[in-house]
């Protein structure tokens, strides 16, 4: 099937990177999809990506310096994760997962992705991505994925947090917020949208964030300076709960960016070895590498 008209592929030469990261860096947050010959994409998908599979993900991995992946199921994929789960396999303890079920989810399917590294479940509230999930069945899995040790992920628009914190605040396990809860980069860092996420970040000990994805808010473009002063500002005030990703192969993007010219944002936002050495490495380690 063709791509989606106007999906945007994923450079296929990024940069190198200028900034080497620290010995054992993850990039904590990206994706696989397909390839669609053998992992189908879902008949509900909201878009038709390019094939972009577990060989191309190793291989960028390594380009850009770094030594882990944390692999979150595409909306593109839906429930299957069978395309995520044999890239952890494939990974030889190199990558872990964040897996997207339904309620019907099996124990045993359940038993199979913890082998396989499956550390989380992501709760999706971008109505344009995924249909809604009522809250309740969200409880009754975050009830059962809590007796695994997994963690929550939730993507939302930040704009409207005030209709999810409570939600969010009595899920039962840790909460990471996909990211930086994607702010609107033109209201500034002290709007109070942002820090009205502050706050919930500061008072939920149990709430961790990815300063993830300035290429999805920006408004100035490469390389993303208008996007630092969010990232650095969550790296500063909760340097123990922070971690970053490349979102590759970078689903639903206006314009495909440069890998390279992502990893060089690091240490726009984390200028100290000390920061850099938590974001990377201590603090995906921790969370996943449990």
């Amino acid at each position: 099937m063709p791509m989606s008209p106007g999906y945007i592929p994923f450079d296929p030469h990024p940069s190198k990177p200028k900034f080497k990261p620290p010995s054992g860096a993850v990039d904590a947050h990206c994706h696989v999809f397909g390839p669609e010959n053998k992992f189908p994409y879902a008949a509900e998908r909201k878009y038709t990506p390019c094939d972009a599979p577990k060989e191309k993900l190793f291989v960028l991995r390594d380009f850009l310096g770094f030594d882990k992946n944390v692999i979150v199921q595409a909306s593109c994929h839906s429930k299957d994760n069978r395309a995520m789960v044999d890239a952890l396999e494939a990974s030889k303890g190199r990558a872990k997962g964040v897996a997207f079920v339904g309620e019907e989810v099996t124990d045993r399917e359940l038993k199979w992705m913890d082998a396989a590294g499956v550390r989380g479940v992501r709760f999706n509230f971008l109505k344009r991505l995924v249909d809604f999930t009522p809250r309740d069945v969200l409880n009754r899995i975050a009830a059962r994925v809590e007796k695994l040790g997994w963690h929550i992920v939730v993507y939302f628009e930040m704009h409207d947090l005030p209709e999810l914190e409570d939600f969010f605040t009595s899920l039962p396990t840790v909460v990471v917020v996909d990211h930086m809860g994607t702010p609107d980069v033109r209201k500034g860092v002290d709007h109070p949208d942002n820090q009205r996420f502050h706050r919930l970040l500061d008072q939920h000990k149990n709430f961790w964030v990815k300063a993830t994805c300035p290429e999805r808010m920006t408004v100035a473009g490469p390389p993303y300076d208008d996007v630092v002063p969010f990232g650095r500002a969550l790296v500063e005030k909760f340097p123990d709960r922070v971690i970053w990703g490349t979102d590759w192969p970078h689903p639903n993007v206006r314009v495909a960016p440069d890998d390279g010219v992502l990893v060089d944002y690091i240490p726009k936002i984390a200028p100290t070895a000390a920061q850099q050495q938590k974001l990377l490495v201590d603090n995906p380690m921790r969370l996943y590498w449990r």
